[in-house]
């Protein structure tokens, strides 16, 4: 029996006056959800715990079994992996911006005016580069987005970051966070590098051309969301499953990878709301042909909650919803278990994440349906799972797949 398991990332919500008082889950018209809802066991989900607002890294280690308080480090190592970077354990790793900074060091733009091309070419620039006998690795992803390793020994993640988040102002100075020498030593050769990157960048024949074409130069490093490379645990291992990740954004790739699954890359996945939701779901059934386990994921409904479009938010459910009937039990022709639900909640009114609880549908050909008929936010509460924590679902799943082992004689 395969497992299909898909995030809406985002997904749930908080009662929009103009929907009635219903969520966009809940005003949308999913007749896809609702049929694995009225056929399956529904409940509410906190992903980490109740009360606590998990983030997109954090909300899928725990949605795949792995305890977050014990293995999260910081988001820049899954970031790193994400875009293909080979990361070590006990390497220190970081998100990173390419960025671009006016004469009197004050930035003008943090990502340098969404650079399309080239960035690879500035990656290139770093190749070989040692500071302090740490090795720096920076790898382009795409547009303005990058990831930096630094690579050696006496490192330490305990270090802040050079970003303020906003334009207008000089970049922040790297502070080791602790007294330690190998924090001070991280934020020293972190401080020479973003020196180096300046001149290298200004310098490099890529933003002279930007400048002659009066595009703004990416001419500065923006560097944050340190972490230390954690030894996680191996999913394909911990739970006997071939498996595969299906998904447009670096960050859900990299969390994928470090897990040891297989990435189906494609570039028509964009991890906007512009992705190919027929062909992500496409080739999400052509993949369960080779593999005991897909993961897809679905980027587009957190995008419009952190835009405050509601409306936008439920005709994007309706979109996703489409591309579910091939999945129906009449339209498939093998045995399938089906997980739909959200990483968090992320209500158009708040424009971020909350700790508010997210729907979640667990389908089997035999399961034990509950009285459930519709798939959101309200009803969900109704539902036999009742309300339980991420950590719970991949072994409620195993069971639904007849995979469980016995606890006890």
């Amino acid at each position: 029996m395969k497992l299909l398991f898909i995030v809406l990332d985002g997904l749930g919500d908080r009662p929009i006056p103009e929907f009635e008082g219903k969520t966009p889950l809940e005003y949308a018209n999913t007749p896809n959800m609702d049929k694995f809802a009225s056929l399956g066991i529904n409940g509410l989900l906190d992903v980490i715990a109740p009360g606590v607002t998990p983030g997109s890294d954090t909300a899928h280690l725990a949605l795949f079994g792995v305890d977050p308080y014990e293995y999260y480090t910081g988001r820049g190592p899954f970031e790193a992996a994400g875009i293909g970077l080979e990361v070590k354990e006990g390497d220190i790793a970081f998100r990173t911006n390419f960025a671009t900074i006016d004469e009197k060091g004050i930035i003008k733009d943090r990502r340098a005016g969404r650079i399309k091309e080239g960035t690879d070419k500035l990656a290139e620039l770093f190749s070989g580069m040692e500071i302090d006998g740490i090795q720096i690795i920076l790898e382009a992803g795409t547009e303005h987005r990058a990831a930096l390793v630094l690579r050696g020994e006496g490192l330490s993640q305990n270090v802040s970051e050079n970003d303020p988040h906003v334009e207008g102002k000089e970049p922040l100075k790297f502070i080791p966070l602790d007294d330690s020498p190998e924090a001070q030593k991280t934020s020293r050769v972190l401080t020479t590098l973003a020196m180096k990157a300046e001149n290298l960048l200004s310098n490099a024949d890529l933003n002279k051309e930007r400048i002659e074409n009066e595009l703004l130069p990416a001419n500065y490093l923006l560097i944050r969301g340190a972490g230390k490379v954690p030894k996680v645990p191996n999913f394909e291992e911990e739970y006997c499953l071939e498996t595969a990740c299906i998904a447009g954004g670096g960050l859900y790739k990299g969390v994928g990878r470090m897990l040891g699954m297989h990435i189906i890359e494609d570039s028509m996945l964009t991890g906007g709301t512009n992705t190919d939701l027929k062909h992500k779901f496409e080739l999400a059934n052509k993949t369960l042909q080779n593999y005991d386990f897909v993961f897809v994921h679905v980027k587009g409904t957190d995008n419009l909650s952190h835009d405050g479009k509601p409306k936008e938010k439920k005709e994007f459910i309706e979109k996703v919803d489409k591309e579910l009937s091939q999945f129906l039990p009449e339209n498939y022709k093998d045995d399938l278990v089906i997980m739909i639900t959200g990483d968090h909640s992320s209500p158009c009114s708040f424009k971020d994440h909350s700790a508010d609880p997210v729907p979640i549908i667990i389908y089997s050909p035999d399961c034990r349906r509950d009285d459930v008929m519709k798939f959101g936010e309200s009803y969900a509460a109704k539902g036999y799972l009742g309300h339980i924590l991420g950590k719970h679902i991949m072994n409620i799943a195993l069971n639904e797949m007849r995979l469980v082992h016995k606890f006890g004689a």
